[in-house]
């Protein structure tokens, strides 16, 4: 398929998550007047942006053709080892406490990366593992205790409720990692590369791209934002614990592909990305306001996802008739 028609895919996808976010939007603030005030919408984009920075991640490994199950246990490592060193210095910079969990997280990555680019280990068997080595660890370093609001200085809490400009630190960290984000992969050439070792790692090898880089690469940066999110957690709940972010993978792969990241890999785009998050966003904002069942929260998420997954397949399955009528002709 031209690269003409996939766009025009893309569009159509980000033009049809934009209507279905307004229809939404409309629909929940009729049944509840609060959901558009401007302190509801800064509650939702706040509790939605480590969401964002994780998402950013997990589209790099998508887009590679891999999967990372692992973050939601790294968040919960990289937050545990932050929190611990937070409460034996209290007056240690905050610009270290951030670098020490990124770095946790990118090293993490990097293993992970090694286990899929060097030793051909398939990513859903490396990342699995990864996660209960991961687990393990944060119950061995806490002792299996938690570290609370009490035994943190002030500053640190304080990282991600302040505000700049009026706009809550997560949210302006969010902002910045996806504007980054978007220069990277649409405008170097790694992100170029990065693009074409998802759509056909075998072609990608023939004409000579570092593809064991790149893939490593991918992971050690998925690693470095899930540590980074690990500290950020921490500071917004003010509280560690072995168990933090259980299962908050799969929230994350269910905002790529809502957003249109093909989980095949080569396929995706950062505003569908963003939108995907948006909408994310809006259910686990929107349904407990107007009152929807726990239970009929998590299926209502569920069809949501899996029409998004549907659709995905159902733009492959076309990309590939239509590569074949091509071939033909």
């Amino acid at each position: 398929m031209t690269g003409q028609k996939l766009l025009k895919i893309a569009r159509f996808h980000e033009l049809g998550l934009v209507v279905f976010i307004v229809i939404v939007s409309l629909a929940v603030q009729v049944r509840n007047p609060a959901f558009l005030t401007l302190n509801n919408l800064n509650n939702l984009f706040t509790n939605t942006a480590i969401l964002g920075i994780l998402s950013v991640g997990m589209m790099m490994v998508l887009l590679t053709g891999g999967i990372d199950l692992s973050i939601g246990a790294v968040v919960a490592f990289s937050g545990m080892a932050t929190a611990l060193t937070v409460k034996a210095y209290p007056g240690i910079p905050l610009v270290i406490l951030v670098f020490e969990g990124a770095l946790i997280g990118a090293a993490v990555g990097f293993v992970t990366g090694t286990l899929v680019a060097r030793f051909s280990i398939l990513p859903i068997i490396a990342s699995l593992g990864m996660m209960n080595v991961m687990r393990g660890m944060t119950f061995m370093i806490s002792g299996g205790a938690w570290v609370s609001a009490f035994q943190m200085p002030d500053n640190f809490k304080r990282m991600t409720t302040n505000s700049v400009l009026g706009i809550n630190n997560l949210i302006a960290i969010a902002v910045v990692i996806f504007v980054v984000f978007f220069y990277f992969i649409n405008h170097t050439r790694t992100g170029r590369r990065i693009y074409a070792v998802g759509s056909n790692r075998e072609a990608a090898d023939i004409i000579g791209l570092p593809s064991k880089q790149i893939i490593t690469l991918v992971y050690v940066l998925m690693g470095f934002l899930a540590g980074l999110a690990g500290v950020l957690w921490v500071s917004k709940f003010a509280s560690a614990q072995g168990d933090t972010a259980t299962g908050y993978e799969m929230k994350v792969i269910a905002s790529c592909v809502l957003g249109g990241i093909a989980v095949s890999g080569g396929r995706g785009k950062v505003m569908g990305l963003v939108l995907g998050v948006i909408l994310f966003g809006i259910l686990d904002n929107a349904l407990p306001l107007i009152r929807v069942s726990p239970f009929w929260q998590q299926a209502i998420q569920g069809f949501v996802i899996l029409a998004a997954i549907i659709t995905n397949v159902l733009i492959k399955r076309n990309n590939d008739r239509v590569n074949l009528r091509q071939r033909a002709i």
